[in-house]
């Protein structure tokens, strides 16, 4: 069972229907509150049967007497999208998440060297989870992403039909993480979708794959750096992890049509597809299967075992991909040598804060000077463009900055 996969499909869009129980209640939060204490309460029940003691049912629910309306605000908004590919790729793997991993490395590598020893994944992939993850953490220092676990799966156990079922599996699960002992419910926090910790494991994925690093007693992802690597690593090894090998190649295409499907690395090597870097392939009996998230004009790839292994954490091709290039980074292995097709000139992660600040500076941009380009520093580009004049594509180009730059 994977780690996001399910939370992802938790995240997709919703629809008005979504929250049809809320919309149906009169107006007036007093309603809406005794709706979901009345809710809790018949949970309980169900709880109960399912293993949970019904004290500590109780004191995880204490100062809980209403909905999490942020929790319904995310799960309302989840975008529909697709990113093109080198909006995605480039925020996540740029200089500041290398720089950072690397530091990582340093810093934990007598735990890091211990988790490899034990579960045979490299410390790369690891860091390269962590960093796509809560960014190394940091995400657990934000109030504004991190919410109660409790409360955030009994909202949408009870107020979001299309999520409810799967909410309610979670809740559970959270509560017989807090019976165990491992964390306090003060300190169970969460993504709103109830992802948990540095490594953002659901709490069944928790509970099948959590690990006691450092031996204290307690399985704590939250707090533990060498729990929640190992967690990460144990999750990889369950799922078929093949020590000492990579997660794929990035390789060059002859000219023509090549067949699709699984084939060695011989057999493509004997169609004219070669490693990008000139190097050879290590070994040539791997079965390995061609992508090219790009296009023909973006960068190729020849996936091996080991990245199928890490979509076990988020069934995304294109997750998989940035976690195993940003992995091969920090390892001082380089970056791409052919680069995505992105129609403007890239900033460095710096610059892209920059282009924030200064968006801001003019009154365009109010989001965190993060590096990262979402929706906010989009509609802000966007605005800025039409403003003086230039093509609107919302891109965070250098064209731009040196536009701002001048204002």
């Amino acid at each position: 069972m994977s780690v996001r996969s399910t939370a992802k499909r938790l995240a997709s869009a919703v629809t008005a229907a979504s929250l049809s129980l809320a919309l149906l209640m009169p107006a007036g939060p007093a309603f809406a509150d005794a709706g979901f204490r009345q809710w809790v309460a018949s949970f309980r029940a169900t709880a109960v049967q399912s293993g949970v003691s019904g004290a500590l049912y109780d004191q995880a629910f204490k100062n809980i007497n209403d909905i999490d309306p942020v929790v319904l605000e995310k799960a309302r908004t989840q975008p529909e999208f697709t990113a093109p590919a080198w909006d995605y790729f480039d925020n996540r793997v740029h200089d500041q998440s290398v720089a950072v991993g690397q530091q990582m490395a340093r810093k934990w590598k007598p735990w890091l060297d211990r988790i490899e020893a034990r579960f045979g994944v490299d410390r790369n992939i690891l860091l390269a989870i962590w960093s796509m993850e809560s960014n190394y953490g940091e995400i657990l220092k934000r109030d504004d992403i991190m919410r109660n676990v409790i409360r955030s799966l009994a909202t949408l156990g009870y107020a979001d039909p299309r999520r409810s079922k799967f909410a309610r599996t979670q809740l559970i699960a959270a509560l017989k993480i807090l019976q165990r002992g491992d964390i306090d419910e003060s300190h169970l926090s969460g993504s709103w979708a109830g992802a948990m910790g540095h490594t953002q494991f659901i709490p069944t994925s928790y509970q099948a794959y959590a690990v006691d690093m450092d031996g204290n007693g307690k399985r704590d992802i939250w707090n533990s750096i060498p729990d929640a690597l190992a967690t990460a690593a144990n999750l990889l090894r369950k799922n078929g992890w093949q020590a000492g090998k990579t997660w794929g190649y990035e390789v060059t295409l002859p000219a023509g049509k090549l067949p699709g499907g699984s084939k060695t690395l011989a057999q493509w090597q004997a169609l004219g597809v070669a490693r990008a870097n000139g190097k050879p392939f290590k070994n040539g009996s791997d079965k390995a299967t061609l992508k090219v998230p790009d296009g023909r004009g973006g960068p190729a790839f020849l996936m091996i075992k080991n990245f199928s292994v890490i979509k076990a954490y988020n069934n995304a091709d294109k997750y998989a991909l940035a976690v195993g290039l940003l992995a091969d980074e920090i390892a001082g292995y380089g970056g791409l040598v052919q680069d995505w097709k992105r129609p403007f000139t890239k900033l460095t992660f710096e610059e892209r804060q920059e282009l924030q600040q200064r968006l801001s500076e003019h009154g365009y941009y109010d989001g965190k000077f993060d590096g990262k380009i979402g929706d906010g520093s989009k509609a802000a580009i966007l605005a800025f463009q039409a403003k003086t004049g230039l093509t609107q594509d919302g891109y965070p180009s250098m064209e731009v900055l040196k536009w701002l730059r001048q204002k």
